[in-house]
């Protein structure tokens, strides 16, 4: 018996999850600073 599925289960778990993790990052992040823009006060402070 081979344990081929079990060793490629392993490296699907070990590269997919860290590459996962980061797209839920990076979307949080372009999020969070698209939402910062939207409140930031600092861009019209020498407009008046």
């Amino acid at each position: 018996m081979t344990h081929l599925p079990y060793i490629v289960a392993a490296y699907v778990i070990a590269v997919g999850l860290p590459v996962i993790f980061a797209a839920e990052a990076f979307f949080r992040v372009r999020s969070a600073r698209l939402r910062l823009e939207a409140i930031d006060m600092r861009r019209d402070r020498g407009r008046s």
